[in-house]
C-alpha cells in the first residue's frame, strides 16, 4: 500500500511543471572554447524553482547521464528536479556540451558555470549561497563528481561577476556513477571526454578519485552490484578515497538492479533510495529534517 501512495505521489509531481522556467544561457556571448552557435554548443540551465510554501533555500544543480554522449534530460533531469522540488529543494537541469565535438575541460566548464550562477543570483531565487549542491547520473555522476574534486574559489580579478564566485558544490549526490577513467571506467564515457587517446596524465586528472582531498564536499552515492555498464568499483574507489581523507559520505549499495533506473518509480527497492537521499539531504540542511525519538 505505502509503494502505491509513493507512485501517486511521483505521478502528481510528474504532472505538475508550474515551476519551471526558461532556459538560461550560461555565456550571454558564447561558451569558451564554442565551436559553432547550434544549440549543442550553447551550454544553458533550466530553473525548477522550489514553491514559496515549501521552499527551504537550498538548491541543486542536476546533471543527466548520457555517456557524455547525449543527455538523459527527462528521466535523470526534469523528473528529478521534481522531485528535489517536492523536497523544498530547488533545481537547475544542465545541459552540458558532449564529446566528440567537446573534450574537457569544457565539460568542466559548464558544471562550474551553472552552480557559480546559481550562487551569483541566489537572491533573486530565495537561495542560500551555502546550500548549493550538485547531483549527478552515469556520466552526469563524473561531471559532479568532478566539479566537486576540481573546483575553485573563483577568479577574484575577472571582469565577468560569475567568475569571481567559487565554484564548489557544498555537496554531492553520486547515483551509479562515472568516476574513474582507470581499469574500470565505462569506455564510452572515457573516449567521448577525453578523446581517442589520452595521455596517463589526463587519464588521472579525470580518475576523481585521485583527486579527492579534506576539500571534496560531503558525498551521497548509489550503485548496483549487478550494473553491467558502469562497475560499482567506481563508487567504492571513490568512498574509498572520502574515507582516507575524513569526508562525510553516505553509501547504498543494492545487490540487484540494472543501469540507468533514475528515481525507479516501478521498482519498490530501487526507489527507496530517494527517500534515503531525502533524509541524508535533511541531514545536511538541504530538506526538511526528520526529527526521532530515542527510547531510552
Amino acid at each position: 500500500m505505502k509503494f502505491v501512495i509513493l507512485v501517486l505521489m511521483f505521478c502528481a509531481l510528474m504532472s505538475n511543471s508550474k515551476a519551471q522556467t526558461a532556459p538560461i544561457v550560461l555565456w550571454e556571448n558564447g561558451a569558451p572554447n564554442a565551436v559553432g552557435k547550434e544549440p549543442l554548443d550553447i551550454p544553458t540551465m533550466t530553473p525548477f524553482l522550489a514553491s514559496k510554501e515549501t521552499a527551504t533555500g537550498a538548491a541543486i544543480v542536476v546533471c543527466p547521464g548520457g555517456g557524455y554522449q547525449n543527455l538523459s534530460e527527462i528521466k535523470e533531469g526534469s523528473e528529478v528536479a521534481k522531485w528535489l522540488n517536492s523536497l523544498g529543494i530547488s533545481a537547475f537541469v544542465l545541459k552540458y556540451r558532449l564529446g566528440m565535438r567537446y573534450n574537457q575541460p569544457n565539460q568542466l566548464l559548464d558544471a562550474a558555470r551553472a552552480l557559480r550562477t546559481v550562487r551569483a543570483r541566489a537572491k533573486e531565487w530565495n537561495l542560500d549561497t551555502k546550500r548549493i549542491g550538485i547531483l549527478g547520473f552515469s556520466a552526469g555522476g563524473h561531471l559532479a563528481s568532478t566539479l566537486g574534486t576540481h573546483f575553485d574559489a573563483g577568479k577574484a580579478d575577472s571582469k565577468d561577476e560569475i567568475e569571481r564566485i567559487s565554484s564548489r558544490p557544498d555537496l554531492m549526490v553520486l547515483i551509479y556513477p562515472v568516476i574513474t577513467m582507470g581499469e574500470f571506467t565505462h569506455k564510452g564515457s572515457k573516449k567521448n571526454l577525453l578523446g581517442e587517446n589520452p595521455s596517463e596524465d589526463l587519464i588521472k586528472l579525470y580518475s576523481n578519485e585521485l583527486q579527492v582531498t579534506g576539500e571534496t564536499p560531503p558525498t551521497f552515492l548509489v550503485h548496483t552490484m549487478t550494473d553491467a555498464t558502469v562497475p560499482v568499483e567506481n563508487s567504492l574507489l571513490f568512498l574509498s578515497a572520502l574515507r582516507k581523507v575524513g569526508v562525510p559520505f553516505e553509501f547504498h549499495l543494492y545487490e540487484q538492479g540494472p543501469h540507468g533506473f533514475g528515481l525507479a518509480p516501478a521498482n519498490p527497492i530501487l526507489a527507496s533510495w530517494a527517500e534515503r537521499c531525502a533524509d541524508w539531504l535533511g541531514v545536511h540542511g538541504f530538506a526538511k529534517a526528520k526529527t526521532a525519538t530515542v527510547k531510552k
